[in-house]
């Protein structure tokens, strides 16, 4: 069998039945952008910029992606990355928690990241213990980190640190639910504290990362039904879908000023992060609810990658299959770096999925992350 992207071989038999026959996205860009070290933070174009080393928080959102196309295609290379991405985050481990930057002499500048960077790398982790698929070892040593840090989870103070760890702690079966409660009750009380006329959030300003917070209420909620986890996380995702969803287009917040209650939307920059992670956001949504409108918004955030945006033009590289670095005023940023790729391809997977469970809803569901 051969690689229908790549041309790479894949073993005579796959390790399960590949109901996906259609072909998958060019991946050489992700190959391209990973050395034996990691995937790089930076491209200049579509080339690998050393000058900027690499990341534990892109390097955790790698591992989701490449446990979740060995899942779904079982090609051997994506569990070579896996590993690569997991053997990054052991290494970025300091105490109860993370090391961020490393430049390209495998140094780390820093003793502790940021509490983005910690919950990025528990949601990455327990998608990995949670999958039954993926190879024993790398399951355990997803477990092993967890049992290790989770407990620094009861100690975060950022909205988004605090949401992260939340959407991956309701992903492992080992978590403790004490952890999974306060993190989710920690969300509610912000979004009632911050709510107000024609405001529904839970800071009082829209800035990045913003889908990841309701869903990752939506996903305590399938571990837990607490109504109140599902009702916040639903009305926020709503507002976050009437700010950015406007005239039929997907225009995230831009990062050059992003929204303050009163004031107005920046419109510049827009990032591939915000598309991709409001394709998951809605795709979890639509699960739970069924209502196609959700559905629809994810289509409508998918369809930004491919042109449907306010510069008109598709942000997927044709020559490598990368994705460029967003929209400026003076049209697409053409670096092609690791966070836009990662978005990108976790739109493609999660999309692609619904999409084929939407028109063949016999098709049984393989990719667990965003699954009732």
């Amino acid at each position: 069998m051969w690689h229908k992207s790549t041309g790479r071989s894949s073993p005579a038999s796959a390790p399960r039945e590949v109901e996906y026959k259609r072909r998958v996205p060019d991946d050489s860009h992700i190959f391209r952008m990973t050395d034996d070290t990691g995937i790089f933070q930076h491209a200049k174009y579509s080339v690998p910029d050393p000058a900027h080393g690499y990341t534990t928080d892109d390097n955790a959102r790698a591992l989701l992606v490449a446990a979740m196309l060995w899942e779904r295609f079982g090609f051997p290379e994506y569990l070579d990355l896996a590993y690569i991405y997991l053997r990054f985050v052991l290494g970025a481990k300091n105490g109860d928690g993370f090391r961020n930057f490393m430049d390209y002499n495998r140094q780390f500048p820093e003793a502790t990241g940021s509490e983005d960077c910690f919950g990025r790398v528990i949601w990455s982790l327990g998608y990995v213990v949670s999958s039954s698929l993926l190879p024993r070892g790398l399951r355990q040593t997803a477990g092993f980190l967890l049992q290790e840090i989770s407990g620094r989870s009861e100690r975060l103070q950022s909205v988004r640190g605090k949401a992260f760890s939340l959407l991956g702690l309701s992903l492992w079966g080992g978590a403790d639910p004490r952890l999974i409660r306060k993190l989710a009750g920690d969300l509610v009380r912000l979004y009632q504290q911050n709510t107000g006329e024609g405001w529904r959030w839970f800071e009082e300003k829209l800035t990045y990362g913003n889908a990841l917070i309701p869903l990752s209420l939506l996903e305590a909620f399938g571990r837990a039904p607490e109504r109140k986890w599902l009702e916040t996380g639903l009305a926020s995702l709503d507002f976050l879908l009437e700010t950015t969803i406007r005239e039929g287009v997907f225009q995230p917040v831009g990062c050059k000023g992003w929204y303050e209650r009163g004031k107005e939307i920046a419109v510049y920059d827009q990032q591939p992060v915000e598309a991709g992670e409001t394709v998951l956001a809605c795709v979890k949504a639509y699960r739970l609810t069924k209502e196609r409108r959700y559905l629809e918004a994810a289509k409508t955030s998918y369809d930004w990658f491919l042109g449907k945006n306010i510069a008109g033009v598709s942000l997927i590289d044709p020559d490598t299959g990368g994705c460029m670095d967003g929209i400026t005023p003076d049209g697409p940023n053409r670096n092609e770096g690791a966070e836009s790729l990662i978005s990108w391809f976790l739109a493609w997977l999660v999309w692609d999925e619904v999409r084929s469970e939407a028109l063949y809803p016999v098709t049984k569901r393989v990719t667990k992350l965003y699954s009732v």
